[in-house]
């Protein structure tokens, strides 16, 4: 598929960019979380740099993924421990 060029603001600047069209839906929908967060930020807190508040997004959104990613882990280790656990017991049975 071609690429779309499309123009993100992202806090008070906008952004040219080129997407793949498939991919259009959710970067769009990503700049819109990052500004929804600047906002519930610079509510919250009364923070009004942007510089700041673009700071504050991205360390939340970098402790989300760190914690997505250990949870992840934990679920295909226990995953791991069941196939594990029930290989052992067809092995036994047969």
């Amino acid at each position: 598929m071609a690429d779309l060029s499309i123009k993100l603001k992202i806090g008070n600047r906008e952004y040219p960019m080129k997407v793949k069209a498939e991919d259009e839906e959710m970067i769009r929908l990503a700049g819109k979380t990052v500004n929804e967060r600047i906002k519930s930020y610079r509510n919250r807190f009364g923070i009004d740099d942007i510089q700041d508040l673009l700071a504050m997004v991205a360390f939340d959104c970098l402790v989300e993924k760190m914690r997505s990613e250990k949870d992840t882990t934990s679920i295909d280790e226990v995953s791991l421990d069941k196939v594990i656990e029930l290989k052992q017991l067809i092995t036994n049975h047969l």
